[in-house]
């Protein structure tokens, strides 16, 4: 490859990037990563480790709130904002550093710069100079949308100056009702904030299963988290350090911070795309095959830029199955199907497979087991909280093929039980593990009686 500067060339620096680059160099790649912003990419700098560093930070609120019941007299806490965040900044310049240096070590040239496709094999960077590769891999991720246009937009926030507010504010509406929304109001409520939460459909968390985000919306509105649905925010006015938030019902919230998280379009303006001949999917994310192939051979792309499954652990799994494929000499397709989930909202929610609308529309049969409780540890803190747990059966091969799970420890528990519904274990698997008690997690394994079962209507 003599007439080409290096093997590869990964435009983003983020988990999938950083993943695809690190191991073609351990498979003799000669590789070279830029990344204009930080290395490590929404995930690391400014989306799932500082916010859950924040998540945690809000639930000793809670924490300290039961320690009563079980005996503990604890003097008036007091929270820091500026202290969490300084904190957090440091956490996330360590683990920066630390991506930097595991890519150095094997091999990897990071280039801190933007980098522009000029044609399939020239990247040009933004000092001026021109690298030539073989085989180029776009990783750029996502970026937070803001929806329509509408007046007084420009006093709204993302989820990225939410890590870097100078101080928490008393009132925050926010509108969505997704991942980030939901977290973020939980963190804001847990830490002191007044939390409205808008967002124009029936109901949050669109795409879980419809038990599940009853269940959540029920518990956020217990924690004092005001929710509205069915409208959207269509104005917002500055009244000196203060906003109104209009709503397109005609009411309107008074807040100290208006926050918008109503999806992350995929990272695809201005990277010369179109120079280069890719071809951008209907989903607005870049067209590839299941190796993560372009529409142009010799690039690939993989992660959120690509719009199919945007969770960080699917983009390191699809960076190392390029990198394996195309360098390995090991071809490796990603299976985007139950890929476990977990919003780290409170409670907290873990899924993995399919909904019960989902499988009622897809299997000939299909069986429900769900149990609610309160949990233990609430019956001498006497907090107000219900676990939600459902298995969604298929009643023709008892195979499980859908748990939901909502309450403390519930990504925990996903992460495990995901393995079970990977392998198709069936619910008489399920039913023949011993329960680890007192737990939980042991109603998994000691639901017995159907909650519901449907046979799905012959087609008309």
């Amino acid at each position: 490859m003599a007439d080409y500067d290096v093997d590869l060339f990964v435009i983003g620096g983020g988990s999938g990037g950083v993943r695809a680059a690190r191991v073609a160099a351990q498979h003799g790649a000669r590789a070279m990563l830029a990344e204009e912003y930080r290395v490590g990419g929404t995930c690391v700098i400014r989306g799932c480790v500082p916010k859950k560093l924040l998540v945690y930070a809000s639930r000793f609120r809670g924490e300290f709130e039961d320690a009563a019941g079980y005996g503990w007299t604890l003097p008036q806490p007091a929270f820091d904002w500026p202290t969490l965040i300084a904190n957090k900044d440091r956490e996330i310049a360590r683990l920066e550093a630390a991506y930097t240096a595991t890519l150095e070590k094997a091999g990897v040239a990071v280039i801190k710069s933007r980098a522009v496709l000029e044609d399939a094999h020239t990247i040009a960077l933004a000092s001026g100079k021109r690298v030539r590769a073989a085989t180029i891999l776009i990783s750029t991720g996502s970026a937070p949308g803001y929806g329509d246009k509408i007046a007084g937009l420009e006093y709204a926030i993302s989820s990225n100056e939410a890590f870097q507010l100078p101080e928490l504010p008393r009132r925050v509406v926010i509108q969505g009702g997704g991942y980030i929304a939901v977290e973020f109001a939980g963190i804001f409520a847990g830490l002191g904030s007044h939390v409205t939460l808008i967002y124009r459909g029936e109901n949050i968390l669109r795409g879980f299963d419809d038990d599940l985000r009853h269940h959540v919306r029920m518990e956020m509105e217990k924690h004092g988290i005001r929710v509205i649905t069915g409208c959207k925010v269509a104005a917002i006015e500055r009244s000196g350090p203060h906003f109104l938030a209009q709503l397109s019902g005609g009411n309107q919230v008074a807040a100290d911070c208006v926050m918008f998280a109503v999806g992350r379009p995929a990272n695809v303006a201005k990277l010369g795309l179109r120079e280069a001949g890719v071809t951008i999917a209907g989903n607005g994310g870049i067209a590839v095959d299941e190796f993560s192939r372009t529409s142009v051979a010799n690039i690939y792309a993989v992660g959120d830029v690509t719009n199919r499954v945007n969770l960080t652990p699917v983009a390191i799994r699809e960076g190392h199955a390029f990198a394996d494929t195309v360098f390995g000499g090991a071809p490796t397709a990603v299976d985007h199907t139950n890929v476990p989930t977990a919003v780290f909202s409170d409670p907290e929610v873990g899924a993995v497979g399919l909904t019960e609308a989902q499988a009622r529309a897809r299997l000939a049969r299909t069986d429900v087991y769900k149990v609610m409780f309160k949990p233990l540890k609430a019956t001498l803190s006497g907090r107000d909280t219900t676990v939600l747990l459902k298995l969604v059966v298929d009643g023709s091969t008892d195979r499980v093929v859908g748990c939901h799970v909502v309450g403390e420890g519930a990504a925990e528990m996903i992460q495990l039980a995901a393995v079970a519904v990977k392998m198709h274990a069936t619910k008489a698997d399920f039913d023949a593990t011993v329960a680890l008690h007192p737990t939980s997690a042991e109603e998994l394994v000691t639901m017995r009686t159907k909650t519901a079962s449907y046979a799905r209507a012959a087609a008309e």
